[in-house]
């Protein structure tokens, strides 16, 4: 039998740290990386993380899903600063993912009436069964383009239920799409996969279009949390 076969006591491995598979090296980029709520404090790094990207999806600045009926956001500068207006007045909310101290995804998330958007989806409009409890919203991922695939956006969505979790709890939902197993550029993926969702524990409520579904899970408070029935109505 040709070949030798070193065991871990063979000189010849010494000084050789143990092989990682995919798997590993994914859990430890994860292990790297921090979440902060997106306030006062954390805008600089949110907004160099925007500029990076021209402000996403042509300088929406998450501000889409804040638009109410007949409202209309005019680009940069103006909807980087209605941005960080709302952010500094508790009217924004979202989730800064950190490599370091350089944001490097995020996520936004709402109560339902501060992401209004929503109910003017027809299908939505249509379908979706109410809520008694408190409705939070989750509408969008972003992740820099020289970290994607590195599961920051699980990251982003986790801290996320955390925070929803800090805040008092309630029904959370977004609106994934079905990618059928198919790979797509995560740029096209701002509502996250449907796959992404169901492994946080989200369930499939209704479809709300050829590839797209509305899931939802319940969030229990943080214990010792008050709820702060000041933050809007669902």
């Amino acid at each position: 039998m040709s070949g030798t076969v070193r065991s871990s006591r063979d000189p010849g491995n010494a000084g050789r740290a143990p092989r990682r598979g995919p798997t590993a090296l994914a859990r430890e980029r994860r292990a790297r990386l921090r979440t902060r709520e997106l306030t006062a404090r954390t805008w600089p790094q949110f907004e160099r993380f925007f500029q990076k990207h021209n402000g996403v999806w042509g300088n929406c600045w998450c501000l889409s899903f804040h638009r109410r009926p007949g409202e209309r956001f005019r680009g940069d500068p103006h909807n980087r600063i209605v941005k960080r207006e709302a952010v500094r007045a508790g009217r924004s909310h979202g989730i800064v993912v950190l490599a370091g101290d350089v944001a490097v995804g995020s996520c936004q998330f709402g109560r339902a009436a501060e992401l209004p958007r929503i109910d003017g989806m027809r299908s939505y409009s249509a379908r979706a069964p109410p809520v008694r409890d408190r409705l939070w919203r989750i509408t969008c991922f972003f992740v820099d383009r020289d970290h994607r695939r590195r599961g920051v956006a699980a990251v982003a969505l986790r801290g996320a239920l955390d925070a929803i979790r800090a805040h008092g709890g309630g029904v959370v939902e977004a609106y994934p799409l079905d990618t059928g197993g198919k790979r797509v550029s995560g740029s096209f993926l701002w509502w996250g996969p449907r796959s992404f969702f169901e492994r946080a524990g989200f369930h499939r409520v209704t479809p709300l279009g050829k590839n797209q579904w509305l899931v939802r899970r319940a969030v229990r408070p943080r214990t010792g949390v008050r709820r702060n029935l000041t933050a809007g109505t669902s």
